[in-house]
């Protein structure tokens, strides 16, 4: 089957998904979630229409008005195109699930602002390859995935070659799933929890005991035994820590120094997964 020859506006960072395959893998996982859909940055529909198809209420955020308007043209009547920037639109305030295909420059932003939205249980989204990996902590994981980990469970999916795209971007982009979790790794208050993530992965020290002695929340003691609990080199970093592994330092730090093996030593619970499908 041809590609379509139409294209986004580079000034927007419109790269449009035309590859059938990844249409059907990308809506298929859209197919295992529930509720009202809201989909960022629609474009020409590529998504929105065969998601239309399941008949769940969808809303359709495009920032590019021309393309907003075309598109109200072509859907049913249980979907709403709101022309939006989605950095200020107002997500609904009951369960939904988000997709989209989100300008890989503005990823990152896109991101932070659905982690610190309330209400969405299930997301699916095309990003940047290397963001996908990063996000879902394969290879080494970013803080903003630490800071998050406990209350998200992130898996990529697959890699899609740039040539799915018109135009054509200068990286492959990645199938990226973030799950709201039932229940969290961590409980209580994120900030504090989110504050000592920043201060490990910003803080000086050659390794994970260094790093963590300085921080002055653990004395050294309690750092060797969480360390040895988890099997985790004194030299490992902190992208190499997992998500139940944060958790389990966390609950050590608020306890005043007493070393939590459980999850430690679980090696990987609550974290990040890549599942190849092509």
């Amino acid at each position: 089957m041809p590609y379509p020859t139409h294209g986004g506006r580079h000034e927007l960072g419109q790269n449009f998904l035309v590859d059938p395959a990844v249409i059907d893998l990308f809506t298929d996982l859209v197919g295992r979630t529930s509720g009202p859909v809201v989909e960022i940055g629609p474009g020409d529909g590529a998504l929105t229409l065969p998601l239309s198809r399941t008949g769940r209420p969808l809303t359709a955020v495009e920032l590019d008005p021309r393309h907003a308007r075309r598109l109200a043209r072509r859907v049913p009547g249980h979907v709403r195109v709101v022309a939006a920037d989605v950095m200020r639109f107002r997500f609904p305030d009951r369960p939904f699930t988000v997709v989209g295909n989100l300008p890989f420059h503005l990823t990152t932003s896109v991101l932070r602002r659905l982690l610190d939205t309330g209400h969405w249980q299930s997301a699916v989204l095309l990003v940047q390859w290397e963001v996908a990996r990063r996000r879902a902590g394969v290879g080494g994981a970013s803080m903003l995935t630490a800071a998050w980990w406990p209350w998200f469970d992130f898996e990529v999916h697959a890699r899609v070659p740039a040539r799915a795209f018109r135009p054509m971007p200068s990286v492959d982009g990645g199938l990226l799933s973030m799950t709201r979790r039932s229940t969290p790794l961590v409980v209580g208050a994120r900030e504090p929890y989110q504050e000592f993530v920043r201060h490990v992965f910003t803080g000086p020290g050659r390794g994970l005991r260094e790093i963590l002695e300085r921080t002055g929340r653990l004395p050294g003691a309690s750092v060797r035994d969480w360390l040895v609990a988890g099997r985790i080199s004194p030299l490992a970093l902190p992208k190499d820590v997992t998500a139940g592994q944060w958790a389990s330092l966390w609950r050590a730090v608020e306890g005043g120094g007493r070393a939590d093996g459980g999850e430690a030593r679980a090696g990987r619970p609550g974290a990040g997964r890549w599942r190849s499908r092509r």
